[in-house]
């Protein structure tokens, strides 16, 4: 019996990727967006591919959405994707970018995914939920800590999932993406100079210095929605998916590291 998968953050990049390929695998795909000219403008992209699935609203930082979705779907997996990345160095970071950040990424994710468990174990039915998280979620990134703060989070967050959930039948699993062309980095990026000024903030302007050329290699963000979907189609996935595996073995060899470092 095919399985019906909703995906948030499905207006771009690794959501939109794998609400397409698991539509077109045959999959009912319930693709999420944050506002409603996004879900028009992906609503035109599948019709324009002749890809069937359905597109909704979804803030996941609104209670009204929230409700809303929890009582309208009934899914048998969640790929919970939606997030953001506010740059910047944490000592001045301003402090309301840091909580919207930890409210998209962290609260909202939890709350989204709690009001999906209940029904889970009231309907006694398997389920699954899949985190996009990052490889800042299991090291820091310089001037990208607060992100990587909250991809911390939401890795503790998936850890204690998968214990507690385990005797329900219901499978936790997070994805853990590198440096992927899917405009999110240079967003991450562009945010810094929103608020940063070099003749008010003591971090030097110098730090910054070649940050854009660094994201001009970015990776086909293909492969990571490939695995994505692989993750969440799969009984016995891996728990935590780090890809491709250069990157898994680099933050591998940065955790190891990091038992040496100094203070």
């Amino acid at each position: 019996m095919s399985k019906t998968i909703l995906i948030t953050g499905a207006a771009s990049g690794f959501g939109k990727i794998a609400a397409f390929d698991l539509a077109s695998k045959g999959y009912k795909v319930i693709a999420t967006a944050q506002v409603y000219p996004q879900v028009s403008d992906l609503i035109r992209e599948a019709t324009e591919k002749g890809i069937k699935l359905i597109v909704d609203k979804l803030d996941v930082t609104d209670p009204r959405d929230l409700a809303y979705i929890h009582k309208k779907y009934d899914i048998d997996i969640l790929i919970s994707n939606a997030g953001i990345m506010e740059g910047g160095p944490i000592a001045e970071q301003p402090m309301d970018l840091i909580r919207a950040m930890f409210d998209v990424n962290v609260f909202g994710g939890l709350e989204l995914a709690q009001g999906f468990i209940k029904k889970f174990i009231a309907q006694k039915k398997p389920g699954k939920i899949v985190f996009t998280t990052s490889m800042g979620g299991l090291w820091t990134v310089p001037y990208v800590a607060a992100y990587c703060a909250s991809k911390h989070a939401m890795e503790a967050i998936a850890e204690g999932l998968k214990t507690e959930l385990a005797d329900f039948n219901i499978k936790i699993a997070t994805c853990n993406p590198g440096v992927y062309g899917t405009g999110f980095n240079d967003r991450g990026v562009d945010s810094i100079f929103r608020w940063y000024d070099s003749e008010v903030n003591f971090t030097p302007h110098a730090v910054f210095d070649g940050i854009a050329e660094s994201l001009n290699n970015q990776l086909d963000p293909q492969g990571m929605a490939d695995c994505i979907v692989d993750v969440a189609l799969d009984e016995n996935s891996n728990f935590r998916n780090v890809y491709p595996k250069e990157t898994e073995d680099f933050v591998k060899q940065l955790q190891v590291e990091a038992w040496t470092a100094k203070s």
